[in-house]
């Protein structure tokens, strides 16, 4: 911005000389900069993937366990109620589990998204606000309209 703001105006216009080189040189890194966040975007992406994935094989592991568990138990007749009981309350505890471990990714996902939203909102904006400058507009003209 600095670059439009101290650019020579040309006499009788709204025009400004810019060197082309230095506007080149910043339109680059402004690339750049889109590029790495996008990249980190896609990066959250898949580890949110992999995250999940990591969850469901432990949930089916848990899940065999449990079941694995419950049959054991099962073949003691004396104790079978207990067993249907333990049985249940591993299953369930392996459910919740699993809930905790997808929303506590999802949020965490969430969360990193979110942060890439602002930051990629705010290069818009400063995108924006160059190229209305390049135009010739200032933020003076929106406050008299």
């Amino acid at each position: 911005m600095r670059l439009v703001e101290q650019a020579r105006t040309l006499p009788v216009s709204a025009s400004a000389v810019v060197h082309r080189g230095e506007l080149l040189e910043l339109l680059a890194q402004l690339r750049s900069g889109f590029h790495a966040a996008l990249g980190e975007a896609q990066a959250l992406l898949g580890n949110r993937d992999d995250v999940v994935e990591q969850g469901r094989r432990e949930v089916e592991r848990l899940l065999t366990e449990a079941q694995t568990e419950r049959v054991r138990l099962v073949e003691r007749t004396s104790v079978h109620r207990e067993a249907q009981a333990e049985a249940d309350r591993l299953l369930a505890q392996a459910r919740a589990q699993a809930a905790a471990m997808q929303a506590e990714v999802e949020d965490y996902v969430d969360g990193k998204l979110a942060n890439m939203e602002v930051v990629l909102t705010r290069t818009l904006q400063a995108v924006q606000r160059g190229r209305s400058r390049l135009a010739g507009h200032s933020e003076l003209d929106d406050l008299r309209d």
